[in-house]
C-alpha cells in the first residue's frame, strides 16, 4: 500500500437543511477521477467527519466506496474519541472493501503521552489487522502534539499493519526524518496543500488535502514540475495555490473550500456547526475575490 500524487479529501455533501446528499457522490467521484487524483480520502476534516453520526459515516464511506468501484484507492477516516466507535468503523471500512483505514486519537480527554497515542492507534488497528492503517497526525486539531518521528520508532514494532503517517503539520524536517526512517518503508502524505512544493521537497510521497476537489489540476502541475526539477515552474503554480487559500481562510477556511466547489458547478452544500456556511454576501465575495486573482484562468486548467 503506497499512496502517491493528489488524494483529495473529499467533502460529504449535504442538502440545505444539513442532511446528507449522498446522491451527489458519483458526481463527485467522476469529476475527480477525470481530473486524475490518485485517490480519495474519505470522512476526514474535510469530511467534517466530527458532525456526522456514526451511521452517517458508515453510510458516506459506502457511497464513496461504490462510486468508485475499484478505479482508485479509498481510504476511510475511522478515528472518533470511542474507541469503541472508531472499531466499529474500521471493521465497516473492511467489510465495505476499503483500500486503507486512517485514524485520528480519540481529543476531547486530551493525550499526554506518547504512550498512550500509540496504544489508543494500536487498538483501532487490530480491530482490522489485514487493512493497512495510517495514523493521521493533525495535532491542530486533536492536540496530540508529540513527535512523528519518536511515533514511528515506538509504534512500527507494535503495529504490524502501519503503512504510513498522514502528516498535517509544517514541520518539515519531521516529514524528511519519518522519510529516512528504515530506508523510506512507510508511506508519507502531506496534508498542507499551500505547502505542497516544500512537503515533496522534504520527501513526501504524495499529498492528502481539500483544495485538490477544485484544483486538481493546478497542484499536478506542482508534482510534474518538480519530478522535472524544474522548481522556478513549481514555485509559480505553489504561489498561485497560496493567493486562492489566503482568500478561503478569510471566509474560515473549510466552509469556503467547500462552496468554491459550487464556483465550479459543483454544489457540495452547507457545512454543519459548528462550522458556519458562507452567507450569500459573503459567497458573493469569494467568487468575486476568486476572479480578481485570475483562478477560472489557471485554477482548473
Amino acid at each position: 500500500m503506497k499512496l502517491t500524487g493528489l488524494i483529495p479529501a473529499v467533502f460529504t455533501p449535504m442538502k440545505e437543511d444539513g442532511s446528507l446528499n449522498l446522491d451527489k457522490v458519483g458526481d463527485i467521484v467522476e469529476h475527480l477521477i477525470t481530473d486524475k487524483v490518485s485517490g480519495l480520502f474519505v470522512c476526514g476534516s474535510t469530511g467534517e467527519s466530527a458532525s456526522l453520526s456514526i451511521e452517517e459515516r458508515m453510510a458516506t464511506a459506502l457511497a464513496y466506496t461504490s462510486a468508485v468501484n475499484k478505479r482508485l484507492p479509498v481510504v476511510v477516516h475511522v478515528g472518533h474519541d470511542s474507541l469503541v466507535e472508531a472499531k466499529k468503523l474500521a471493521k465497516h471500512a473492511q467489510k465495505i472493501g476499503v483500500d486503507a483505514i486512517a485514524a485520528v486519537p480519540p481529543a476531547y480527554f486530551g493525550i499526554d503521552s506518547l504512550e498512550i497515542l500509540i496504544n489508543c492507534a494500536i487498538e483501532v488497528a487490530q480491530a482490522v489487522p489485514e487493512l493497512p492503517f495510517y495514523y493521521y497526525h493533525i495535532p491542530g486539531l486533536t492536540g496530540a502534539d508529540f513527535n512523528i518521528v519518536e511515533f514511528l520508532e515506538k509504534a512500527s514494532t507494535q503495529i504490524p499493519n502501519l503503512v504510513g503517517i498522514k502528516n498535517s503539520t509544517r514541520i518539515l524536517n519531521e516529514v524528511q526524518a519519518c522519510k529516512d526512517f528504515e530506508n523510506g518503508k512507510y508511506n508519507l502524505v502531506f496534508g498542507c496543500d499551500e505547502q505542497l512544493l516544500s512537503g515533496l521537497i522534504a520527501g513526501a510521497d504524495g499529498a492528502v488535502g481539500s483544495n485538490y476537489n477544485s484544483t486538481a489540476p493546478l497542484y499536478l502541475k506542482i508534482i510534474d514540475a518538480f519530478k522535472r526539477n524544474d522548481l522556478e515552474s513549481a514555485q509559480k503554480y505553489q504561489s498561485l495555490s497560496v493567493k486562492k487559500v489566503r482568500h478561503f481562510f478569510r471566509f474560515r477556511g473549510l466552509p469556503a473550500i467547500k462552496a468554491s466547489m459550487k464556483l465550479i458547478g459543483l454544489d457540495c452544500g452547507p457545512v454543519r456547526l459548528p462550522l458556519q456556511t458562507l452567507t450569500a454576501r459573503e459567497f458573493k465575495e469569494l467568487e468575486q475575490a476568486m476572479n480578481d486573482i485570475g483562478f477560472f484562468d489557471w485554477g482548473r486548467k
